[in-house]
């Protein structure tokens, strides 16, 4: 059902109002709490006044996040997303000081350091109206993801495919376009084994004061698993890690990848399987090696890899992360979701509370003795939260954006569990949260397939498992470098020459 033009536009119209009343009502507040911030001149002005100035400071502001916020980023796609990811609380703030600027009469006057503030709630709470407001019409849902799907394929859709006259029914295919089979998504658990799955599949047992079963860590999969989906083990070869799993499965051949890092003799080199260079020089090995380009060629998409199986679309691959040029379009998964600001503001806010997270879980490991325990201070907080919130958000949001151009194949990391477990132990309270958030990531993907414009396959796959145990230095009180050194006769640190292994080394 075509629904008339005139419809399409009032709720358009409407919703863009409730927004900014929206936005107008918590400028309002903020400046009744905040002492740094007002909306009035210094001789005060009446209630009407103070709305209206509100009102132009919330419509500005909204204009501006609109308009410039998408350049804003694009011109900063060569900048660390670390640094990115930091940078978005000053962008915004400074949006909204610009914005206040513009306001008859210098009515609205904030300091810079509540700017921050004043605008990071203010995108809160528009993109909270503004998804409220997306998911009671459901009609309207539907038509946005269409025609989201519709300009995606009109920049580059399906090969061979003819232009598409009109747009799809949410869904479906558009019956002008070609007979398709259905598409593949490939979603790697990164680091989580088949043991550690199956347990988070079961109902856990009930804790003090429940008299039923608490339900499993991941109930999607749950679901899943048994009627669309089999869970089935395999093992990998000598080289169990990331590295040498991935370059198999997106190349075909993992061919003299011994470890996560090694010395290779002719060449001289220290080869690192998360060093771009390295990763670079692997793919282009592999794909020799198989003689095909890889698994993504046809109409791939690579996101959050350390490879690109020979995709076009990137985003997030280490492999080309080395890279400088027009054809290097890995960065381009951070336009497509920071483009939005409320996105952006969304991310960096649950990167600051992931930061604090791991802060309070690792200070509560060294207070219980937990063992085995490795360090982790230093930047490590911040990585973690890369890892489980922007590049999430970002590969999330990439995978959808593929699934609505209606690509044949996508292949997607996400490194969350991974990283967390090596710190936490992979079977500790700290991964549970981490599995809980990965399983509401492939639902809300899950949930964006029936808008797609064709039907999608879903594979759920890991490269490797998991177990806890020392590491080398706390179990043999030196470093395996020190060992080494000792057992040539080179000089070692006194405290690691003290040791018993030390001692064994050097006889």
């Amino acid at each position: 059902m075509q629904w008339p033009r005139w419809k399409t536009v009032g709720g358009t119209l409407l919703r863009v109002t409730v927004v900014w009343a929206v936005s107008t009502l918590t400028m309002l507040v903020l400046a009744g709490i905040l002492p740094d911030f007002r909306l009035q001149s210094a001789d005060g002005d009446s209630t009407t006044r103070i709305a209206v100035t509100a009102a132009s400071g919330a419509g500005a502001f909204g204009v501006l996040s609109a308009l410039v916020w998408p350049a804003l980023v694009r011109a900063l796609l060569l900048v660390p997303a670390f640094v990115l990811g930091l940078l978005v609380f000053f962008l915004n703030g400074s949006l909204l000081l610009v914005a206040l600027s513009l306001i008859p009469d210098g009515r609205g006057q904030v300091e810079p350091e509540t700017a921050v503030v004043v605008a990071a709630v203010m995108s809160a709470a528009s993109s909270a109206t503004s998804t409220a407001l997306a998911v009671r019409d459901d009609g309207a849902y539907r038509r946005r993801l269409a025609r989201l799907a519709y300009r995606r394929h009109r920049r580059g859709g399906l090969p061979g495919a003819p232009p598409w006259r009109g747009r799809p029914a949410a869904g479906r295919a558009h019956p002008d376009a070609p007979d398709t089979a259905p598409g593949t998504v490939f979603l790697q658990l990164d680091g989580v084994g088949h043991d550690l799955l199956r347990a988070a599949l079961r109902e856990r047992p009930a804790t003090r004061g429940r008299a039923r079963p608490r339900p499993p860590l991941m109930e999607t999969l749950a679901a899943w698993e048994g009627t669309t989906h089999t869970l089935t083990r395999w093992r990998t070869d000598w080289s169990s890690q990331t590295g040498a799993s991935q370059l198999g499965i997106l190349h075909g051949s993992n061919e003299d990848v011994p470890a996560f890092r090694w010395y290779e003799k002719d060449t001289g080199e220290l080869m690192i399987s998360n060093r771009p260079t390295s990763a670079a020089e692997l793919q282009r090995r592999a794909a020799a090696r198989a003689g095909h380009p890889g698994l993504l060629a046809e109409d791939g998409a690579s996101r959050g890899n350390l490879f690109t199986g020979g995709a076009d679309q990137l985003a997030l691959v280490l492999s080309v992360a080395g890279r400088r040029g027009r054809h290097n379009r890995s960065r381009a998964g951070y336009f497509a979701y920071f483009s939005d600001p409320a996105n952006a503001t969304r991310t960096a806010g649950s990167f600051v509370a992931e930061v604090c997270r791991e802060i309070g879980q690792s200070t509560r490991a060294k207070l219980r003795r937990e063992r085995p325990r490795v360090r982790r201070g230093g930047l490590y907080p911040f990585i973690r939260a890369f890892a489980t919130v922007v590049e999430r958000d970002v590969v999330v949001a990439a995978v959808i954006g593929d699934m609505l151009a209606g690509r044949g194949a996508v292949y997607a990391d996400l490194v969350a569990y991974d990283e967390v477990a090596h710190h936490s132990g992979p079977y500790s309270r700290d991964t549970h949260q981490v599995l809980r958030r990965l399983d509401r990531s492939i639902t809300l993907i899950a949930k964006a397939a029936r808008h797609a414009p064709r039907d999608y396959r879903f594979v759920l796959l890991s490269d490797h498992g998991q177990t806890p145990g020392e590491t080398f230095a706390a179990q043999y009180g030196l470093t395996l470098e020190d060992l080494v050194r000792a057992g040539c006769g080179l000089p070692v640190p006194r405290r690691a020459g003290r040791t018993r292994s030390g001692a064994e080394a050097r006889a």
